[in-house]
């Protein structure tokens, strides 16, 4: 059986992630997660082990300059672990953190094209809006996820 182990990340994390990123994403996709995001906000990021080593992670920060906001940069899946709830979970985990320190909406954005980002953050209650035309740059549209982030303490069930 295929033992799962969820951590925080560490900066020596990248070297692993960077070696199989562009073949989890069919392209090359390195350049969009730099060294720097693990060096700078490992602790709030994570990273899924299983038998096999890297089965999973999440690149994510609270915002410093805005501090209602949380930014999800990127996730990734091991192709074979697909569709069993990893990248789920780490976002429901990152969402709980968030609004721990006092985060109301978490952010994310992705290529126009990759429709099944977009179709997973739906699943998952992002609003989507975009894409927006040289939102990195000229020529570079993206679209934009923001979800409200539920208040732990809300129950709509009495309390006993």
């Amino acid at each position: 059986m295929n033992a799962f182990a969820v951590r925080v990340a560490r900066p020596d994390d990248y070297d692993a992630i960077a070696a199989v990123a562009d073949d989890w994403w069919g392209r090359s996709i390195g350049a969009a997660l730099p060294r720097l995001f693990l060096d700078h906000f490992c602790a709030s990021s994570r990273v899924i082990e299983d038998d096999h080593g890297l089965a999973a992670f999440l690149v994510a920060f609270p915002s410093p300059s805005r501090p209602h906001v949380a930014y999800i940069h990127f996730v990734g899946v091991r192709p074979d672990q697909r569709g069993f709830g990893l990248a789920r979970h780490l976002y429901e985990d990152f969402f709980h953190r968030a609004r721990a320190v006092g985060c109301r909406e978490v952010h994310a954005i992705t290529g126009p094209g990759n429709i099944d980002s977009i179709a997973f953050h739906r699943r998952l209650g992002f609003a989507v809006d975009g894409p927006l035309p040289d939102y990195n740059g000229p020529g570079r549209p993206m679209a934009i996820f923001r979800r409200l982030l539920a208040d732990d303490s809300y129950s709509p069930f009495p309390k006993d």
